[in-house]
């Protein structure tokens, strides 16, 4: 896109083919599409308002900045911007470069000495300070300055630019003549190609200072909003070389490199390129100032956290805490209190990944507690939290810091979902995919596309699928492949998500070895929810002994890292496992310490979870009344909030409970027992059949035929009975009593 070429010495910064290492030294000089811009700029000033419309000149006056600030562009390219904006201009503009390419030296020379009338007169076309106006007097300025032989030089160059653009112009309409049949999917083709090509010649040569810091920029904001949108890895590598290669010392292309390498998950270029980052900030920084805000003090210190930062992202995690260790150390020595809020952050970031990590933590976390500062894993109220949580967002809205806006909604989200409270983190998420952003972004980039919204998509889609509703689900990660590509730095969030739905799907439906095959996918994601999604497939194929071993060691590792969350799963999963083997008994105290951990720190699901357990070992021990007084204190939460297999698996508990309780009964009230718990089965029935829980439901239409015997309903028997053979007859039977599977 660029047309100026290392051969082509009229380059104020190249002296005998020699890049000058300050490369950036002058701002702009004149290239063979920047001519084609001041050619744009000079028809609209002689072009009158009754001859372009209002929403034309709207158009034009929007694409003026990007075409100004951008890198050049061929020329096929800026007659179709301009078509876009003004068909009529863009063929006058059209007509003017091929009379001076096809002219002489001197009617480019006339051009340039016609562009300071655009200045003259008591109301002139283009103000002098207007970003137009210092455009123009930066081309004339440097025009000026150059040699005849660099004029000549340029105007060959302005001559094989638009050669090189009627080609461009002769091919396409070729091409569509030759393949008119199947235009449409050709033309995509070939419109991508060529886009690629200019992509690949934008930065042939040096860009001018405000050319490679828009480049910069745009890219830098592309990558942190709408990552899809950036150019590819490779292409925008292949960019920054080059600009590298005229200037060493631009730290932030060095930067952007960095962020680039972060892409593909290249350890080594993107530590090498952070490290020639601050490298280049350090020494402009010292030239300023030795010490201080501004000086190398604050770059070694965020040099070191940014480090970390990267060591912990590869899961390098002893080089991270040996960064991290220095970054404290640096901003403590200089009183940096927002570095070392961020060192505090991925303190608590390195605990998660590395156990040994948790007393460095500690010592960390006094502070907050000090402060008076929340967590949820302190065991706060929600509405506590949620108080906290308020204070900071009335500053974040007060400052349209709508990044931290979007990250507060998605720790709400996440902690309601905590806390078991479904409905409330549905509400969040959407409330965070409907905002607007109050950050302005160039036209046609979407500020949705940061791990907040990555975060908020999949709780989304989690929360579909529990309720079965898996259609929706598999859109709302259809779009998240769409926004988040498998190469971007937050596809493993939406994978971790994908491969849990589909195991759950495959657990309901009773594919266990599908299930297997999954959990290599899920461990690869994440080790922990891995290690239990085996223990659960273990469980359900009735190896218990290898599925109890596992849980204790995941069990042992949950409580090192303080994971309390899963300490819970697991303990309710050991209390399962010796529930199925009919040992109550040694399922009570499990369950005892699940619930006293879920009180403790408030997770109501959890806590609902655990009485449901307590209230089926009961029913095996032989207290049906005082597991219906149990599980009326849980069912309520779990059918406010729950997974509809939740719901079924409390309402099927109800019903067996009832019937037990029914034993000792009158006829009369036992018959009235017995249909009732007959009612809360179909009710059962229906929420399995949501989630495709073929198992469950099995066990359900058993039961039912055997309470239509008591009654002596011999057709709904009969009914019950059949469809029980149909799904034995598909499923595998898991060996244990139907009565003892909750």
């Amino acid at each position: 896109m660029a047309s100026v070429h290392e051969s082509l010495y009229f380059n104020p910064m190249m002296t005998n083919g020699v890049v000058h290492a300050n490369v950036f030294g002058i701002k702009d000089w004149v290239t063979p599409y920047k001519i084609a811009v001041l050619v744009l700029l000079n028809e609209m000033g002689r072009t009158g308002e009754a001859a372009v419309s209002l929403m034309e000149r709207r158009r034009l006056n929007q694409l003026l900045l990007p075409l100004l600030q951008g890198p050049d562009i061929t020329l096929t390219k800026l007659y179709k911007l301009i078509e876009e904006s003004c068909p009529q201009l863009a063929n006058s503009v059209q007509i003017r470069i091929k009379l001076m390419a096809e002219g002489e030296l001197k009617d480019m020379e006339q051009f340039f000495d016609d562009l300071s009338d655009s200045f003259s007169g008591t109301e002139p076309e283009v103000h002098k300070t207007s970003v137009v106006g210092l455009f123009l007097r930066h081309m004339i300025l440097a025009y000026s300055k150059l040699s005849f032989s660099q004029v000549f030089k340029l105007y060959t160059a302005l001559q094989q630019y638009f050669q090189n653009g009627e080609k461009k112009t002769v091919e396409d309409a070729d091409m569509e003549l030759t393949n008119r049949e199947e235009g449409e999917r050709k033309m995509e083709k070939e419109e991508l190609d060529v886009s690629i090509r200019e992509e690949e010649v934008s930065c042939s040569g040096p860009l001018s200072q405000k050319q490679a810091e828009f480049f910069l920029s745009q890219q830098a904001s592309l990558l942190k909003n709408d990552e899809t949108k950036a150019l590819p890895p490779a292409s925008l590598q292949k960019e920054l070389n080059n600009l590298l290669k005229f200037n060493p010392d631009f730290a932030e292309a060095h930067y952007l490199s960095y962020l680039n390498n972060l892409r593909v998950q290249d350890v080594f270029s993107s530590t090498h390129s952070l490290l020639h980052y601050f490298d280049r900030l350090i020494l402009t920084g010292a030239e300023s100032k030795s010490n201080g805000e501004e000086g190398y003090g604050r770059s070694l210190r965020y040099a070191a956290l940014n480090l970390a930062a990267l060591h912990c992202r590869f899961g390098h995690y002893q080089q991270a805490e040996l960064a991290l260790q220095e970054a404290i150390r640096i901003a403590q020595e200089s009183n940096d209190h927002v570095c070392l809020q961020h060192c505090l952050s991925w303190l608590y970031v390195l605990g998660q990944k590395k156990s040994d990590s948790y007393v460095l933590l500690e010592h960390s976390v006094k502070k907050a507690v000090h402060f008076g500062l929340p967590r949820a894993f302190a065991g706060k109220t929600a509405n506590k939290l949620m108080d906290a949580l308020k204070d900071s967002d009335l500053l974040h809205w007060k400052h349209s810091l709508s990044e931290l806006i979007d990250i507060s909604i998605a720790q709400k989200t996440a902690i309601w979902r905590l806390y078991g409270r479904s409905t409330m983190a549905l509400q969040q998420a959407q409330m965070l995919l409907s905002m607007n952003s109050l950050e302005s972004v160039n036209a046609g980039v979407q500020q949705n596309n940061t791990e907040s919204f990555a975060v908020a998509l999949c709780h989304l889609a989690e929360l579909h699928a529990e309720q079965g509703c898996f259609a929706a689900a598999s859109e709302v990660l259809k779009h998240l492949k769409e926004r988040f590509p498998p190469n971007s730095q937050h596809a493993q969030l939406w994978m971790l998500c994908d491969q849990k739905i589909q195991f759950d799907r495959a657990m309901h439906d009773g594919k266990y070895h599908l299930a297997d095959s999954l959990v290599t996918g899920i461990t690869a994601l994440h080790s922990t929810e891995g290690v239990y999604r085996k223990a659960v497939v273990l469980q359900a194929q009735n190896q218990m002994t290898e599925a109890h071993k596992l849980l204790q060691k995941l069990l042992i590792h949950c409580q090192k890292m303080r994971n309390t969350e899963m300490v819970i799963s697991v303990l309710l999963s050991v209390a399962e496992l010796y529930l199925r083997s009919s040992s109550p008994t040694i399922a009570l105290p499990v369950l005892l310490q699940a619930l006293a951990l879920s009180k403790e720190y408030r997770l109501q699901y959890l806590a609902s979870e655990t009485v449901l357990n307590l209230a089926f070992a009961q029913l095996i021990l032989g207290i049906p009344e005082q597991a219906l007084s149990l599980l009326h204190m849980a069912i309520e939460p779990i059918l406010a909030d729950g997974a509809v297999l939740d719901k079924g698996r409390a309402m099927f508990l109800l019903a067996k409970c009832q019937v037990a309780s029914a034993a000792s009964c009158d006829p009369p009230n036992k018959t009235e027992a017995l249909e009732a718990a007959i009612e809360n089965l179909n009710e059962a029935k229906n929420y399995f059949a949501k989630v495709d829980c073929k198992e469950r439901i099995r066990d359900v239409v058993y039961f039912q035929a055997r309470l239509y015997h008591t009654l002596g309903k011999t057709q709904e028997r009969n009914r019950c009975a059949m469809l029980f053979r149909q799904l034995h007859q598909e499923l595998p039977a898991h060996g244990v009593p139907l009565i003892d599977h909750l």
